[in-house]
């Protein structure tokens, strides 16, 4: 793989004085209010996440937007509340990530949501499924600035891939891989950083070494694998993956499973980021699928005011008092663990 070092030194070229003093002040209000058990903070989020829209192409078996189970509508995250919130942050954010529910391309406005932020100097990231990378939409993602480009790859045959990817066609996932390396050759582009994100499963766990040659034979970046979320998975599940490894979960005596992590009662991200549904409702993180937690309207509030209300110091109070309590933190790794 190449291309990792070059990424990083993308990352830190976007970095500022007022960046760097601003995730001191996070990072500072985080370890206090763990030895404290007092909720404060002192800065605003070094990264969040903005969801283009909650519409998708697949029929993913673990997804909510896959499934159509949410209770919250189907929508496209409007440019006035994404401008205003990035002109509000563009000072200290540091991380932009386009991604939460849904298939980002599917939102008309997204590369041009894009390219804003990257005029602001934000590291912007993405997540997609890869099957609207034609030609023309490639071109314009490496035009766009998007510094990072996660495409899911969850098998190296169209057997194997459409077992989780349901709907989805691995050529088209190839395909679109192959319209962006070109594009960044012929454009003379270090970004976006490419990487194939494959999620461990028992149906593809067979194939991780055959990603990593695809990968290498495509001259993608970077290949993680990520451990898989199950909603139901105290009775097991099929898809539940037999190489520890890459398992959130753990078989116990009596034939359940357990989550593997304990759930201690502090949690980095309810300091340093937060998720942006496409309507403009601030939820704490990518957990609440379903926007059951929201801590304000970005339509009628500042990020600032939503940042710092009650409601939020009330979040994160109860966190700290006891995480364990707080449903969306029941099947949580406290960050979804990546491994390469």
């Amino acid at each position: 793989m190449n291309g990792n070092f070059n990424d990083s030194i993308n990352y830190i070229s976007k970095l500022s004085l007022d960046k760097i003093v601003n995730a001191t002040k996070v990072l500072g209000s985080y370890y206090w209010s763990k030895i404290t058990g007092n909720p404060t903070h002192g800065g605003l989020p070094i990264s969040i996440a903005f969801e283009p829209t909650t519409s998708c192409n697949l029929s993913c078996p673990e997804c909510p937007s896959g499934l159509r189970s949410f209770t919250r509508p189907i929508g496209m995250l409007a440019d006035n509340v994404f401008q205003k919130t990035i002109d509000e942050l563009a000072p200290t954010l540091t991380y932009l990530t386009f991604y939460f529910q849904g298939e980002p391309y599917l939102n008309p406005q997204f590369l041009e949501m894009v390219s804003y932020a990257s005029q602001k100097k934000i590291y912007t990231a993405t997540s997609t499924n890869a099957h609207y990378l034609d030609d023309e939409k490639a071109k314009l993602t490496v035009q766009s600035g998007l510094d990072r480009l996660i495409i899911s790859i969850d098998g190296t045959t169209q057997e194997t891939y459409e077992q989780y990817r349901v709907g989805g066609k691995l050529e088209k996932v190839i395909e679109g891989t192959k319209n962006i390396l070109k594009w960044k050759r012929a454009l003379n582009s270090s970004r976006p950083h490419v990487i194939f994100q494959f999620l461990v499963v028992k149906p593809n766990e067979h194939q991780i070494e055959d990603v990593k040659l695809l990968a290498k034979n495509l001259g993608v970046d970077k290949v993680v694998f990520k451990t898989a979320q199950i909603y139901d998975y105290e009775n097991g599940s099929e898809l539940l993956t037999t190489i520890d490894k890459y398992a959130r979960y753990k078989l116990l005596p009596d034939g359940t499973f357990a989550i593997k992590n304990k759930l201690d009662n502090h949690c980095w991200k309810m300091w340093q980021s937060c998720v942006i549904t496409w309507d403009g409702s601030v939820v704490p993180c990518c957990f609440d699928k379903d926007a059951h937690h929201q801590l304000g309207d970005l339509k009628t509030m500042t990020f600032k005011q939503v940042w710092q209300s009650v409601p939020y110091r009330q979040f994160r109070g109860a966190l700290i008092k006891s995480r364990k309590e707080i449903d969306i933190c029941k099947n949580c790794t406290e960050g979804t663990k990546v491994f390469q």
